[in-house]
């Protein structure tokens, strides 16, 4: 699958040029790093990605355009890859990433995870040179009405080395899994990591059913990040308090258009204006990550709940660890 995505990459470039300028354009993008409470990040300098960190993704602007996910709406240049049976695998044309991948469902139906988080699995054993990655629909998703996953290449964001070294602690082993928390505050991630698709998916759902759900959406707020190497899975799961924080919508100096997403919270803040790439700093990034991540409060609740959800697994499941 890897080789196939490599020659849709090379077709797309070469009879595509809004696709084939924005890729030569990342060879440009200036990129610094920040120290954020001992964590690793990145920021990239990319005005391409105006279109999806300034997205208007309230019902009214949503109902008011074409879905540019939806296959009847796509540029008749832009082709792609079946998978899943119900999946299209797309170039993006505005990249993030050197090799940056969206793969829509090809119907339209809302952004949601909780019956999609196995075909994510599937998808990133597939695509092993990748990282697939989920918006929730108040979470960085630009098309929060159509479900999508995203995937870019692996090693771009720092927290898919570096984790090991951010453990604060094991939750629980759950038959060929383990599901882990990280001491990254003010960002707040719980890390699957599973040999077994069947036990990661439990533990998702374990996840997922242990958060509140706000009183006007339809799923928890989370980003979710995937990988598989060395015959496991690797999940990265951001719950979320916030969709955009106040810099976001602040007037003058205090403007500041961040629109944190899976490969934010991964490690790559993407700032789309210049003036806000050369003045942001920790002490920027770090109230973003307080505003839009949970508290630390908030997050040993969650695991609570995930220990105790647990314990019920356990008493109905002998194989349980």
């Amino acid at each position: 699958m890897n080789q196939t995505i490599h020659h849709l990459r090379t077709g797309q470039l070469a009879s595509w040029e809004t696709a084939r300028n924005n890729y030569a354009a990342l060879s440009g993008v200036r990129v610094k790093e920040l120290n954020v409470n001992g964590i690793l990040y990145k920021v990239q300098f990319n005005p391409a990605r105006i279109v999806s960190s300034g997205a208007k993704v309230d019902a009214k602007s949503i109902l008011e355009r074409k879905c540019f996910l939806c296959p009847a709406n796509l540029p008749p240049v832009q082709k792609g890859i079946p998978f899943g049976g119900h999946y299209n695998i797309l170039v993006n044309p505005f990249p993030i990433f050197p090799r940056h991948l969206t793969v829509p469902e090809l119907a339209h139906t809302p952004q949601r995870i909780a019956t999609r988080f196995t075909d994510m699995l599937e998808l990133a054993e597939a695509l092993t040179d990748y990282t697939i990655f989920y918006n929730g629909p108040k979470c960085g998703a630009s098309a929060p009405d159509h479900a999508h996953f995203q995937a870019g290449n692996k090693g771009f964001m720092p927290i898919e080395k570096d984790w090991r070294g951010q453990t604060a602690g094991k939750i629980a082993d759950y038959r060929k899994a383990a599901l882990w928390y990280l001491d990254d505050a003010p960002r707040a991630t719980l890390v699957i990591e599973s040999t077994s698709k069947e036990d990661a998916a439990d533990l998702f759902d374990i996840i997922y059913r242990s958060r509140d759900v706000k009183p006007e959406e339809d799923e928890p707020m989370m980003n979710v990040l995937v990988l598989y190497e060395a015959d496991r899975w690797v999940v990265f799961v951001f719950p979320r308090e916030k969709h955009r924080p106040a810099c976001y919508t602040a007037e003058g100096e205090a403007n500041l258009l961040s629109s944190p997403a899976s490969v934010d919270l991964g490690g790559v803040f993407i700032t789309p204006v210049e003036k806000d790439f050369l003045k942001i700093t920790a002490e920027d990034v770090a109230p973003i990550l307080s505003e839009v991540c949970l508290s630390a409060t908030d997050f040993h609740k969650v695991r609570q709940r995930i220990r105790e959800k647990l314990c019920l697994l356990q008493s109905k499941n002998s194989n349980f660890k």
